[in-house]
């Protein structure tokens, strides 16, 4: 055995402890700066908008879109959930992403103007949409109940005492 081995090995398991702990620190404190950044975000980017629409620039929303820019550089820098690229990532859908579901919404709209309907028509178009997108992701849905309703259970075996036992 050299001087710079130790006597004894650390138990494997607890680095990985300390790497967990170091994880959560870190993702809090990534949520917090990516909070901070989009709560700057929200009015800058309304008064950048405001000014495009008031003054022209080289093209319409330059100014606005150097905010998008600046804001989606934020989020490459801040990788808010670089922690689990060692793991497996959930697929995305891209159909239910965020951008979809509008795309989806406005279409829906945009048909209905179209055809001259009226609001009545236009809100119930959008109400079997909006079902529709409900109904096909529902199973996603049940998975997620499913799995918070297993940890509870455990969480709750965990620190309750069984009932024959006086607490």
């Amino acid at each position: 055995m050299s001087a710079s081995e130790p006597a004894v090995a650390p138990p494997s398991g607890n680095n990985d402890h300390w790497k967990f702990f170091r994880d959560v620190l870190v993702f809090q404190l990534k949520m917090f700066l990516g909070n901070l950044r989009d709560f700057a975000l929200m009015p800058v980017s309304l008064v950048a908008a405001l000014i495009d629409l008031i003054f022209k620039g080289e093209r319409q929303g330059s100014l606005f879109y150097r905010v998008l820019k600046w804001g989606a550089h934020s989020e490459e820098v801040l990788d808010t959930y670089s922690m689990i690229k060692a793991h497996e990532r959930p697929e995305i859908n891209p159909n239910y992403t965020v951008d979809a579901v509008i795309a989806r919404l406005e279409g829906v709209l945009v048909r209905e103007c179209a055809k001259g309907g009226t609001a009545a028509t236009i809100k119930s178009a959008m109400d079997r949409t909006i079902h529709q997108i409900q109904r096909e992701t529902s199973g996603s849905r049940n998975r997620a109940q499913e799995a918070v309703s297993r940890a509870a259970k455990k969480l709750r075996d965990r620190f309750e005492p069984p009932s024959d036992q006086p607490t």
